[in-house]
């Protein structure tokens, strides 16, 4: 099957054709059929496998030219990166249409945000906070709504956009189509579809929580932080393959102290970005690791699901995420789009239990690989891998001859003794004269 094949109009084939596109996915295949029928949608697949043109090409191709410029489509995603490249790819599918993108995102004034979308949004691409403050002020109508999209919804209910969400299903029109996707289908995302879709049809690429076929996964049992780090830059001053490294870490203050070791040996290829970083710092950091400026970028999990770069040759994990689930979303920013990529992960004893939940998730092994022979094995612990001692410090009672006296001396404000008081002799003082009881009436 062919992008021919399906029921598209020529500017959306001919914007296809420019990007290089002539095979659907199989999730892109599956999804346009049941779109376009007016069904609700709940879509599975893993990262990498062009959720994103699925959901996008019913929606366009439905797409119809309307002279009051409200959002037709609104497409909610997680983070501002993926608004970014969200709005982008829509840019890209409608060049040849007369379609206006806008994209909106918190972190930023509020102001020139809303300003954009009162000029007019055929598409307006969201994160949940943002779209709240633009509904609330309103700043945006969604009157004349008729798709929804949802874009990794497992991901925000996991960040807690939960009450967002809520609040913004309450304020949409009831008559639209929606349209759902998440890389796997929790108990949260099912109670969701029951509450706000209408019988929604279940459209699954693969089973939820595996990985695509085209990552080759491997992974290397490590004693302790220093011997990873040795580890690392092994690797990457060895193979020379590793041209383009996404390396994923589970804290932003693990990612900074990183980006510290590191930097000495690769000051002009490394980057670093996390939720802590200023907005042009996190989009500067994407741009020189899409450009190839930076080798290297290590992230979060928070933006595991808002990096989309071609070309990604290896993600690799300096630890494991404690969320399983998290681990496949790590390891879909390579081998997308159908070519080949390479995730190798960092365990320690102590991540023996998250490798354990990773591959029960995945149903499959991670591989594991011998240490290289002159790979150095460090000795030095970091603070929390120093083993703990639990033990009750009893302090011991004092000696006789240590111990203070029984009875002491008061202090001096407590040296008080009681005194009868001579009450008409402080009446004579205070008003000049005896006071006297007057005689009853």
């Amino acid at each position: 099957m062919t992008f021919a094949d399906l029921n598209l109009n020529k500017p959306l084939l001919n914007a296809l054709a420019d990007l290089g596109y002539t095979t659907p996915t199989t999730i892109q295949a599956n999804v346009f059929s049941v779109a376009m029928s007016g069904r609700d949608v709940c879509g599975i697949a893993q990262t990498g496998t062009g959720k994103t043109i699925a959901y996008l090409l019913p929606c366009l191709r439905q797409w119809q030219f309307q002279a009051a410029q409200t959002p037709q489509i609104l497409i909610i995603v997680p983070t501002r990166e993926l608004v970014v490249q969200v709005a982008e790819t829509v840019r890209e599918l409608t060049q040849y249409m007369n379609v206006l993108t806008v994209g909106v995102y918190g972190g930023v004034n509020l102001k020139p945000q809303a300003a954009e979308v009162q000029q007019g949004a055929d598409v307006l691409v969201a994160t949940p906070g943002r779209l709240v403050d633009l509904l609330m002020s309103g700043a945006v109508k969604m009157k004349a709504l008729k798709r929804l999209v949802i874009d990794e919804v497992d991901e925000m209910l996991n960040l807690g956009f939960r009450t967002q969400l809520k609040t913004i299903l309450d304020l949409l029109p009831v008559k639209r189509q929606n349209l759902l996707f998440s890389a796997t289908l929790t108990t949260e995302v099912s109670d969701l579809m029951d509450t706000f879709f209408t019988n929604p049809v279940r459209v699954e690429a693969a089973p939820a929580g595996s990985a695509v076929d085209t990552i080759e996964q491997r992974g290397y049992a490590v004693p302790n932080f220093y011997t990873k780090l040795n580890l690392l830059n092994l690797l990457l001053r060895r193979d020379a393959d590793m041209t383009k490294v996404l390396l994923f870490v589970s804290t932003k203050k693990l990612a900074n102290e990183l980006f510290d070791l590191l930097e000495t040996d690769f000051a002009e290829q490394l980057g670093v970005i996390h939720g802590n970083k200023a907005q042009n710092q996190r989009f500067d950091a994407v741009d020189r690791f899409t450009d190839g400026t930076f080798r290297i970028l290590i992230a979060t999990d928070i933006v595991a699901r808002g990096i989309d770069v071609a070309g990604v040759s290896h993600v690799m994990n300096f630890d494991l995420p404690e969320t399983p689930e998290n681990y496949v979303h790590r390891i879909g920013r390579t081998g997308r789009a159908d070519r080949p990529g390479i995730a190798i992960s960092f365990i320690t004893p102590a991540e023996a239990d998250r490798q354990t939940a990773i591959e029960a998730v995945m149903n499959a092994q991670i591989p594991m690989l011998t240490l290289p022979e002159n790979l150095v094995i460090s000795d030095e612990l970091t603070d929390d891998e120093q083993p703990k001692i639990n033990m009750k410090i009893i302090e011991p009672k004092p000696k006789r001859e240590d111990a203070g006296a029984a009875y002491h001396e008061k202090s001096a404000k407590n040296q008080k003794v009681n005194v009868r008081r001579d009450i008409a002799a402080e009446k004579m003082l205070k008003y000049g004269k005896p006071i006297r009881r007057s005689g009853k009436k």
